[in-house]
Formats: structure tokens, C-alpha cells, sequence
């Protein structure tokens, strides 16, 4: 973070068109910010091709799929050192090129920006949210050249920059070694507010953390709410053993939370960009986005897959190993959370874990297709855009929850059999991969797996579960803690999980999952339920009334709409398939000291 003071824009403007060596260097200001608008300059000198090819990213790091960036960028122009305009041809509708020239461009351009999240970008008179790749054009063939950035922003503003970008002399004005880690770079500008503290790693060495607040809240809530975040931040550095050695020896929390935001979390090498919809009142449910994003910066962004480096800003940036990059560090977000003192381990459990197991047990996605499978799809899923539909929920789980369902039965496995635990697990990467910064790739962290086991068991965890999408047997698994899976409503009559509106009738608003009752019996999105038994079934009510006097097994008589005609037929009903889970406590089992220590080995402070 860093004060803002007059700047010599016309100074580093002439600094910019005098310099010999190559430069890439942008200048920004806010001339129409009440209307979302920047004005952004580029400037690229000793520029040797023939043609200079400028551009808008379609991908974001952290985003797996396309993301038209290009679409708020406009009034673009290209010139020389003396101003003189140069031809710029737009040749595609993020592309630009300029054929004609001296070695020395200056594009200008201007960009609209009032999506604040962490991928898109935020501009009000009330504070900036960018990130990078959203709002940046950059020259093709320039990538590790250094980028100087100047953000003019008036004194009278009283705004700070909070930033991972390299500062220099000139507060206003930072450094990026190349494209890649400019790319990486969120920034937050605005009237911020701070909370600061040291973390030291057992080598001696510490590092500046903060949070950088945009939202509002009383200073006891932020400095309450900051410890907790100091706490998630010790977790996490004792499942490593240590902190990365962050660039430029800080690592900030860029913290958006205020009404004006939508809600996200996006991770970077030294910083994350959180940004949560509603007022800041301390809220402890978005410590799980805080302890996920501050996860990946040692499970990403260091232990980082081999598909994703380096990334690629034109296009989809597809990887096989999301399962364990954003699935084992979702296992981790609310296992930190817990070990940090903050809920109930029974809660964590209950809820959380419970999800996790319903997941893999009863989703086509994480019962037919694997993780690594899972992952490839992240190229469509990961907030991509698109107007048709689709048949995910038949052939997709989330690699998130998914991922960190195979987190949680590696955790059971390696603690009841090797005496060993996840932490472990994450270690070995950590100093195989992470630390060396050497990519991986989903045979590399099977060999990780066989080095605090043995090479067997490996070959057969990820043939069965990282390759293959066989069931997994959790209820053998969570007996060592104490924990058992019981059906959620036993005996309750199911057709099946979709959604639904009442339209003078239940009409089905996406796909029937297969495998289930209403999707055997033939009906689909769009089709509108009538009765069942004869029943009538025009709204939820009707339908909870009739399933509640029959009996899983049942088969009975179905009606329904499907593009104006009415359709006849049988539906045999199932049972609901949700699991729960119950303590040996609850179940009147008895505890023994062992399962006490284990439940605190797993999910107690380290």
C-alpha cells in the first residue's frame, strides 16, 4: 500500500519517450471514473518487428475459461513519440496491430469497468478494483520485458494503492518483472483501511502481511476480525512448515467487502483479491474464502501444474490437476478455519465433510467421471458464459468439492493406515514442487503420494480415484474418528433432485439427473409434472403431499406435459439418497481415548 502524492505525469511521459532501452510502461487516470471510465496509455519502445500486434486478454490467472475482456475497451489509438497518430488496424475484436512505425508506439484507449469481483474490473468515484488481465492491453512478443505502471490519482483524493506490484521511489508509480507477473497483480485503489502484522518463518526470516479493507464496519470489528485471519494464517503456515519467501517480503489481503462488490475470491502469488456482496460486520463465513485464496499461495500459485505454466492470456487455460490445485485446498479453506479456534469441529463435520461425501455418493459427475476428467471441464464451468444449455449436472461435479472429497478420504486413508496425515502429503509437494518452483503434473504428485507411502498404494489410489471414479467406502474411513454415515431420511419417497417453478404447474427448470426415478421415467427440463398416483401435482405443496404418503418402491402412475402434449407413464420411486453423519456419541457407540486423539490430531490447532 502506498500514499498518494502529486505526480509528474508529464515528467514520466517524457522519461517514457526519451529511454533507449526496450520499455513497456502504462500510465492511468480517471478522468470520467463517475461514469466507470480509465484512460489507459501503453507505451512500447525499441519495438524490432514489423508489425506491432496489441491486444486484450481472454483469460485471467485463477480463470480456466474465455473471458471477453475486449468488450470494454474502446476509443483506440496508436501514435508515435511526437504525438503523431499512427495507422492501428483492429483485426479481430480484442486484437489490434500497428504496421507502420519507428520503433515507438503509445496506444491510448479507454476502459469501462463496474463489475467488481476478482476477474472483472471496478471503476467509481468511490475507490478502483482492477484486475490486470481485464483491463490491461499488452504487445505480443514483449513478455519478459519489465512494466513500469504510474496510476495518476489526484492528492486531494486521499486514496492508497494496495498492490503485490513492486514499489519504487515515486509512491504512485510500481514494477512488474514481465507480463506474466503484471498479469497477476491486482489493485486496489480507494479510501482503504489497514491491518498489518509480521509472520516469521523458522529460518528467522519475517514478512509484512495486511489486510487492505474497502468496506466499511467499526474499527473493533476490522481488528477482531483481522486476528482471526492472523490465526488461519499460522494454520496454514504450520500444514507447510513454512510461509512462501514472497516477493518483495509482503503479502496483502485485497478485501472488497461492501454492497457495491459480487462475491469472489481469487488468488495470487502474494496477494489475493476477495470481494464479498453486503455490508463488513466481522461475518466469520467468508473466513473460508480468506483461508481458501491464502492456501493457494503455496497450492497454485508455487505448487503449480505444468498445464498452467506458463499461462496463456489468449485463450482457455485447460488443466488436469484442479482436483487437487482448487479441490485439496477447498478441503483445506474450512479445515484452517476450524483449527484456528473458529466453530465447531461437530458443525465442520456434519455439515461441510457431509456435503463432500453426498457429492462424490450420489452425482453423476463424481460417480461416473473422474477428477482428473472433472478438471478438463473447467474450460466451460469456471464462470464461463454461455447461451444454451447443457448437460452438466449429468456429466459434471465441481472439481472444488469434488477434489476435496478425494482430500478427505486421502486424509482417512493415510491416518489410518500410515500413521501419516494430508499435512504430510502437502509437505512433500510443497518441497518436491513448490518450493523449487518446479511444475508438476498428475504422475508427479502420484509419485509424491508414493514417497510417504509406498509405491502400491499409490498406483492404486490414483488408478481408482485420481484416473478412475471408483465409490469410495467412507463410512470404513471416518470409524477410526468416531463418525458414521447414515441415511438422511430414511424411508422418504424421492423422484428425484431438480429445480422447478409453478407454473399452473411444476414445471422442470433444468435436466433430470440420471439414475434417478424422473429421469428413467422419460420427463425432462421443460416438461411440466402433472400428477403422480393420480394425484395432482401442479405446486410443491401438491408434491410433497403425495410423496409423503408413499413409500420408496412404489411404482405408480405419472402425468405430464412435454411441448404442449400430454404424456402418460409409470415412475417407481426411490428412496432419498442423502447421507448424514452421526458421532459414535449420537449412536450410542462408546469413544475410545484412541478416537479422541485421532478427532485431535485431524481437526485440532497445530
Amino acid at each position: 500500500m502506498r500514499l498518494i502524492r502529486p505526480a509528474a505525469v508529464l515528467a514520466l511521459a517524457l522519461f517514457l519517450q526519451t529511454t533507449t532501452a526496450q520499455r513497456v510502461s502504462y500510465i492511468v487516470s480517471f478522468p470520467n471514473i463517475v461514469h466507470h471510465e480509465a484512460k489507459i496509455e501503453l507505451v512500447v519502445s525499441d519495438i524490432t518487428v514489423r508489425t506491432a500486434t496489441f491486444r486484450m486478454s481472454r483469460s485471467s490467472p485463477g480463470r480456466y475459461a474465455t473471458h471477453e475482456f475486449g468488450k470494454n475497451v474502446y476509443d483506440v489509438r496508436a501514435f508515435d513519440q511526437n504525438g503523431k497518430p499512427l495507422n492501428l488496424v483492429r483485426t479481430d475484436g480484442d486484437v489490434y496491430e500497428v504496421s507502420r512505425h519507428n520503433g515507438y508506439i503509445r496506444v491510448e484507449y479507454t476502459l469501462y469497468g463496474n463489475y467488481a469481483d476478482g476477474t472483472y474490473v471496478g471503476l467509481d468515484a468511490d475507490g478502483v478494483h482492477l484486475n490486470m488481465p481485464g483491463a490491461f492491453m499488452w504487445m505480443k512478443g514483449v513478455d519478459n520485458t519489465p512494466i513500469t505502471i504510474h496510476f495518476n490519482v489526484p492528492e486531494d483524493w486521499h486514496w492508497t494503492i494496495a498492490t503485490q506490484l513492486q514499489p519504487t521511489g515515486d509512491p504512485l508509480t510500481f514494477q512488474a518483472r514481465n507480463l506474466q507477473y503484471f498479469m497477476d497483480c491486482p489493485t486496489k485503489i480507494g479510501p482503504l483501511r489497514y491491518r498489518k502484522w509480521e509472520v516469521k518463518n523458522p529460518d528467522g526470516k519475517s514478512y509484512a502481511f495486511s489486510i487492505a479493507l474497502d468496506g466499511g464496519g467499526d474499527d473493533t470489528t476490522f481488528t477482531v476480525f483481522s486476528e482471526k485471519v492472523q490465526r488461519i494464517v499460522r494454520q496454514a503456515q504450520a500444514v507447510f512448515g513454512e510461509t512462501p519467501a514472497y516477493d518483495y517480503g509482503s503479502y496483502t489481503f485485497l478485501a472488497s467487502i461492501n454492497p457495491y462488490v459480487h462475491g469472489d475470491g481469487m488468488e495470487h502469488r502474494n496477494s489475493t483479491m476477495i470481494s464479498n456482496a453486503g455490508n463488513f460486520n466481522g461475518n466469520e463465513r467468508i473466513l473460508n474464502t480468506f483461508a481458501h485464496e491464502f492456501f493457494h499461495c503455496w497450492n497454485v500459485k508455487r505448487i503449480r501444474p505444468r498445464s498452467l505454466e506458463p499461462f496463456n492470456f489468449e485463450k482457455s487455460d485447460m488443466s488436469r490437476e484442479l482436483w487437487f490445485a482448487e479441490g485439496f485446498t477447498q478441503y483445506y479453506g474450512g479445515l484452517l478455519v476450524l483449527r484456528s479456534g473458529i466453530g465447531r469441529d461437530s458443525d465442520f463435520v456434519k455439515q461441510s465433510l457431509a456435503m463432500l461425501i453426498n457429492l462424490k455418493m450420489n452425482t453423476p459427475g463424481a460417480r461416473l467421471y473422474s477428477p482428473v476428467e472433472a478438471s478438463e471441464e473447467a474450460v466451460f464451468t469456471d464462470a464461463g458464459v454461455a447461451v444454451d444449455k447443457t448437460n452438466f449436472n449429468n456429466i459434471f461435479s465441481s472439481y472444488y468439492p469434488y477434489g476435496a472429497a478425494i482430500a478427505l478420504a486421502l486424509e482417512l486413508e493415510l491416518r489410518g493406515r500410515y500413521h501419516k496425515t494430508l499435512d504430510d502429503l502437502m509437505q512433500a509437494a510443497w518441497k518436491k514442487f513448490g518450493k523449487p518452483e518446479i511444475p508438476y503434473t498428475v504422475a508427479g504428485l502420484q509419485d509424491v503420494l508414493a514417497s510417504i507411502t509406498d509405491r502400491k498404494f499409490a498406483e492404486n489410489f490414483f488408478g481408482r480415484y485420481i484416473n478412475g471414479h471408483d465409490p469410495i467406502d467412507y463410512n470404513a474411513l471416518l470409524a477410526p474418528a468416531g463418525f458414521l454415515l447414515k441415511k438422511a431420511e430414511e424411508g422418504k419417497a424421492y423422484i428425484g433432485s431438480f429445480r422447478f417453478s409453478e407454473k399452473e404447474g411444476l414445471v422442470i427448470e433444468s435436466n433430470t439427473t440420471r439414475a434417478t426415478p424422473i429421469y428413467d421415467a422419460g420427463l425432462d427440463v421443460d416438461d411440466k409434472l402433472l400428477a403422480i398416483d393420480n394425484q395432482d401435482t401442479r405446486t410443491f405443496t401438491d408434491l410433497k403431499t403425495v410423496l409423503a404418503r408413499l413409500k420408496p418402491g412404489a411404482t405408480v402412475a405419472i402425468r405430464w406435459i412435454h411441448r404442449g402434449q400430454e404424456k402418460k407413464g409409470t415412475i417407481t420411486l426411490a428412496e432419498i439418497p442423502d447421507v448424514a453423519i452421526e458421532t459414535f456419541e449420537q449412536a450410542g457407540r462408546p469413544v475410545t481415548p484412541e478416537i479422541v486423539q485421532f478427532r485431535k490430531s485431524w481437526l485440532g490447532p497445530k
